[in-house]
């Protein structure tokens, strides 16, 4: 592991500003490989397991170089799920705080004219699903004249999914004149058939698994009959106690049965699959991320885009369908340099998808017993202590986020307001400067403003009474 720090990398104050803020002290491996040849804008192909920090090595770069001022956007990262896409949103926008780097997520079964509508502001920044980024490239509602960076993020995924078609047609679609980074944990022929084919002499890298699937997780198995699992889970979860657990199953029927089972015995726990309604399930994602549940039950939809540092356990309820989706579920633990467990039920029919397995990892999981009627009830009194005792968590994004205030003035374009008029204003009040301010919106009849650093209540009263270029505009505040 590297000992460098995030201030040994050419990096402006702003980025270093907000890396500290979300407390990223010391790159971690993929980091330190990846960053500075982003930086100085080199081809890459990085194998990397998920929960190594990879989000970070690209979007870090990313927000160092592109440009603030351009209005139309520089960088688009493709992802293979919609999780991952806001997931990634998300990180780049904290990231790319202080230099008000605007990122905007597109994917699919959300309305296509709102985000043509925030295409239609500056982004710098587009992270979204194959389908709905070439959708907004055929329809024109996305500008490529400037588009320099491609990050093509969980290539074996995408390729897994069906999309391989619609990322060559993107990349056919992009300037040449580019720099591509393509990111993936497995290589199959197909993502090294990319690589060769849209590539120019890309550094490879290769972060070893060993640091991430075996030295920070226990992995385990337990022998059970298919029809003792839903007695055997409870059990487990009181021996174990984990403090957040993700349980992984087959299919979304599977899921709903799981999920009556705990919660008809108070266990705090919630679910989530492809059969559930979008919102539902970021709403879902969202709790558990605020640590509000205990127990999520999800189908392998849920094995991307989780990025959550402090999930103890994750149980395999079903073994995967296909050995890569081992991988993937179990990089939901042991996440950030901290210790998981991965504990997975097998049936007698199950031998030759765990023989797979253990090839494709290169070790054999450990057989343990279910555990005993003795241990259930040693551990029992200490289960349920937990369970009374819940803590909402807070990240530091959650921290990071709550020091911000968005402000809604009724007027924009119409109205002839450009960003710097806001800038002008808010930033000569008393006690607020430039860095106070965060990303601005501006639309036909109305203009967002983030204010940082927990003034955005005195902003707000400021500017009732403050003219924005000589118009006194009404002023309210907006929704996160």
């Amino acid at each position: 592991m590297s000992q460098k720090k995030f201030t040994d990398y050419p990096l402006s104050e702003e980025i270093v500003r907000a890396l500290s803020s979300l407390g990223y002290e010391t790159p971690t491996e993929v980091q330190s490989e990846v960053i500075p040849v982003v930086l100085e804008k080199k081809d890459l192909v990085a194998k990397s397991q998920t929960g190594s920090g990879k989000t970070a090595s690209y979007g870090i770069p990313l927000c160092e170089l592109v440009d603030w001022n351009e209005n139309k956007p520089q960088a688009v990262v493709l992802t293979p799920t919609r999780e991952l896409a806001l997931q990634v949103t998300e990180d780049i926008t904290n990231i790319g705080r202080f230099k008000r780097i605007k990122a905007t997520a597109l994917y699919g079964k959300s309305p296509f004219h709102i985000q043509k509508a925030e295409l239609k502001q500056r982004t710098h920044v587009v992270v979204g699903t194959p389908g709905r980024v070439l959708d907004h490239i055929e329809r024109g509602s996305l500008s490529l004249d400037r588009m320099a960076y491609l990050v093509i993020d969980e290539a074996d995924e995408m390729l897994n999914m069906g999309f391989i078609e619609q990322v060559q047609s993107i990349i056919q679609a992009l300037p040449t004149d580019r720099v591509t980074m393509l990111f993936s944990a497995t290589f199959p022929e197909d993502v090294e058939g990319l690589s060769r084919q849209y590539m120019n002499n890309p550094v490879e890298i290769e972060i070893k698994a060993a640091g991430v699937t075996t030295a920070t997780i226990d992995h385990s198995l337990i022998q059970v009959a298919e029809s003792d699992k839903l007695a055997l889970l409870p059990n487990l979860l009181i021996a174990e106690n984990p403090d957040s657990c993700i349980i992984f199953c087959r299919t979304q029927e599977q899921v709903d049965t799981v999920f009556r089972a705990l919660a008809e015995l108070d266990y705090p726990c919630d679910r989530i699959h492809g059969g559930m309604e979008q919102e539902d399930r970021f709403e879902v994602m969202n709790a558990f991320r605020r640590g509000q549940f205990r127990y999520l039950i999800a189908t392998d939809v849920a094995a991307r885009g989780i990025d959550i540092t402090n999930i103890t356990h994750v149980i395999n309820f079903d073994i995967p369908l296909e050995k890569e989706s081992y991988v993937h579920r179990t990089g939901r633990t042991g996440r950030a340099g901290k210790t998981g467990k991965a504990i997975t039920l097998v049936t007698p029919k199950d031998g030759r998808r765990l023989a797979d397995i253990e090839a494709y990892i290169g070790f054999a999981i450990t057989q343990v017993k279910a555990p005993s009627e003795e241990t259930v009830d040693l551990r029992k009194e200490e289960f349920e202590q937990k369970l009374q005792a819940r803590t909402v968590k807070t990240d530091k994004r959650e921290q990071l986020n709550k020091q911000i205030m968005k402000l809604n003035f009724n007027g924009g374009k119409k109205k002839k307001l450009r960003a710097v008029d806001f800038v002008g204003t808010i930033a000569k009040l008393e006690g607020v400067t430039a860095e106070d301010i965060g990303i601005i919106t501006i639309y036909d009849n109305v203009t967002d403003v983030e204010i940082l650093n927990g003034k955005g209540s005195y902003v707000l009263e400021i500017m009732k009474n403050t003219t924005v270029k000589g118009k006194l505009l009404k002023v309210r505040k907006g929704n996160k």
